[in-house]
């Protein structure tokens, strides 16, 4: 039997870049997916790809930013599969500037996406996480839940021009640290994940470091001028910045039985950067 056979699992941004590769490494371990994405086409298409190979997934299309959202995501999984097992909080982007150029949209945008949206998220799960544990300590039956949250080493020591990326990072540790404390009573795991540099459309390198993208409704600029690309990859200590499916294995490690009596950590994947 696969290690995550059954569980029910919300991705969050999971269309594309690490959450795609976090859809496809649960699926692929057995678990039933909700995938998310701001656009249907790539969320369809994770879906296609885990229902080909044998897995079972549902889109959940939409801004995690928006009001209603929260509720729609969860109501997904408890209608489509009767249950919730995995909760990824990985939705996210970067608007960069220094702070005296940093512009009140900049900055509550970040937040909204980072911070703001795992909370409606994780409050939305909290009754049926509680009603289900309860059930299952009535009939004596032990069954761990997991939440993944995703931070960056960013929200750890900081970054220049990442006032609102770090402060929202951060903020999504002590999240993690708090719910850690008041989600053990019902049996759910509530762990970090720290990433480092990973090669996304994000930071993929671009010849002038200008490169562009809609994000729900903005143009964001994204890249990484290619000799500081050389350069951050050089201080890693393995040598190389992380693929998605880097990614994706270290969020995979806190949602196996094996983390059960793991709660409350942050877990940095970043290639052996220490902070």
């Amino acid at each position: 039997m696969a290690t995550l056979q059954d569980k029910v699992a919300l991705i969050s941004g999971s269309g594309r870049g690490i959450g795609r590769a976090i859809a496809l490494k649960l699926a692929s371990e057995g678990a039933r997916v909700v995938v998310n994405d701001l656009d249907e086409d790539p969320a369809q298409e994770v879906v296609e790809i885990i229902r080909k190979g044998g897995g079972d997934a549902v889109a959940c299309i939409g801004s995690v930013t928006a009001p209603d959202f929260a509720e729609r995501f969860v109501r997904t999984a408890v209608e489509k599969y009767k249950g919730l097992d995995i909760i990824v909080n990985n939705a996210g982007y970067t608007w960069d500037s220094v702070i005296q150029k940093m512009t009140d949209e900049q900055w509550y945008g970040i937040l909204d996406v980072h911070l703001t949206a795992p909370f409606r998220i994780l409050r939305a799960a909290q009754p049926i996480m509680r009603s289900l544990s309860k059930a299952e300590s009535e009939a004596g039956i032990d069954v761990y839940r997991k939440v993944v949250n995703v931070s960056s080493v960013a929200g750890l020591g900081g970054n220049a021009g990442q006032t609102n990326y770090a402060t929202a990072k951060a903020g999504i540790v002590g999240m993690t640290l708090a719910l850690a404390k008041e989600w053990g009573r019902i049996k759910v795991n509530v762990n970090c994940v720290a990433f480092g540099l990973i090669k996304t459309r994000l930071t993929e390198a671009t010849a002038d470091g200008n490169a562009m993208l809609n994000i729900d409704g903005r143009d964001i600029k994204v890249g990484v001028n290619p000799d500081l690309m050389k350069a951050m990859e050089h201080a890693i200590p393995l040598g190389r910045a992380g693929t998605p499916e880097d990614a994706a294995n270290s969020v995979y490690m806190l949602c196996i039985p094996e983390s059960d009596y793991l709660s409350g950590q942050v877990v940095v994947c970043g290639g052996g950067v220490r902070i």
